[in-house]
Parts: structure tokens; sequence; C-alpha cells
């Protein structure tokens, strides 16, 4: 198994500079090859702005509009993200490690070829998002919304899901093998539980292991009307 990549083995990890903490981000920004250590974002308003061969180490984002933003070869590291908007936001080769996000807005978004690894995801929403080649390695995802999204080759291993919602996504090689359908407290019969909330007409496309059959089964039998019965 390969080892996880780490920001010194990026070729632009040595060339960049520091941010300088008192300044904020800008609308429409361009920011090249710029390490943002530690830097603390409150309702930043940098809708537009484009990040290209850069890195966030710690800090965090509170609030703020970053909607249509271009991140390009950007590496985030235990980094807070709370209740930011992303919508229309372009990831491409991104990768985030040990990072929280709460209450994102990322729907229309588009991710190509992104990395969370040990991240934790709660109530984020990527509607009508479009994720390619992207790996959820070793993460929590709790009540994370793909309705509509266009899902290609997207993976979930090691990690922990509840209260998915796929409703009208298009999945396409989507692979949940290795992931824990976790329960929710308010699972049952109908319920969100087997990891699962809505969306099972688009499971269509999806790989599962036998173990997660067997504990979506009951789920599938509500969602097409059969009744099992002994």
């Amino acid at each position: 198994m390969k080892s996880p990549i780490k920001l010194d083995d990026l070729p632009f990890a040595a060339a960049m500079s520091d941010f300088e903490s008192d300044r904020s981000l800008e609308i429409d920004g361009d920011y090249d090859r710029v390490r943002f250590d530690g830097v603390a974002f409150d309702a930043a308003a940098a809708t537009g702005a484009r990040f290209t061969e850069s890195a966030f180490i710690g800090g965090s984002f509170e609030a703020g509009r970053l909607r249509k933003a271009r991140f390009s070869d950007v590496w985030f590291e235990q980094t807070r993200l709370v209740a930011v908007d992303v919508a229309g936001a372009l990831y491409t080769d991104a990768w985030f490690n040990g990072s929280v996000f709460a209450g994102v807005q990322a729907f229309t978004c588009v991710l190509r070829r992104v990395v969370f690894r040990g991240c934790k995801l709660d109530s984020v929403n990527f509607r009508e998002a479009a994720l390619t080649d992207v790996t959820f390695d070793d993460c929590v995802l709790r009540d994370v919304d793909f309705g509509g999204a266009k899902l290609q080759r997207v993976k979930f291993p090691g990690s922990t899901v509840s209260g998915l919602d796929f409703s009208k996504a298009n999945c396409g090689n989507v692979d949940l093998r290795g992931a824990r359908l976790g329960e929710r407290s308010d699972s049952g019969a109908g319920g969100s539980g087997a990891g699962i909330k809505a969306g099972f007409e688009s499971l269509s496309g999806v790989r599962i292991d036998t173990v997660q059959l067997m504990t979506l089964a009951p789920f599938l039998a509500h969602h097409l009307g059969i009744v099992v019965a002994d």
C-alpha cells in the first residue's frame, strides 16, 4: 500500500512564501505559491479568488464567502471550515488532511482528483456538485448531501458514513466497500439508517460488499415496497 502523500513530497512545497497574517483575502485575488500557516479567516470575502500551488496549515475559515474560487494543487492540513460558502468553487488536485467541515455550502462545486484523509464532514451540502476521482479515506461523513450530484470514481475506504442523501444523484463507479454504514438514532423501517437516508433509487452504479448488502437490505426492501414476513 502506498504511503500517504505529505506536503514535503509536493514539488512546490519549498517555493512557497508566507502569507502576512494581518492581511485579508480579496475578491478575485490571485495567490500563487503561498503558505497560509495558522491563519484564521473570519467572514472572508474572496469570491472568485485563485489559489495555486499553495498550502493551508492549521487555521480556519469561519463563515465567509469564497464562491467560484479556484484551488489548483492546494494542500489543506488541520484546517477548520465552518459555515463557509464555497458554492461553485473548483478544486483540482487538492488534498485535505485531518480537516473539519461543518455546515459548508459546497453546492455546484467541481472536485477533480481530490483526497480527503482523516477528515470530518458534518452537514456539508454537495448538491448538484461534480466529483471525479475523489477519495474519502478514513473520514467521518454525517448528513452529507449529494442530492443531484454527479459522482464518478468516488471511494470511501475506511470511512464511517451516516445520513447520506443521494437523491437524484448520478453515480458512476462509486465504491462504498470498506466504509462503515453507521446507524442514526432516528433510523428504523423507512428511516435514515444504514448510513443512507435518501436516494436509494440512485444507487445503481455503486459497489458494496456483502456485509453492507445485509445492512442495506431492509431499507432497500422498504424503498421498493417489499414486505418481508416470516
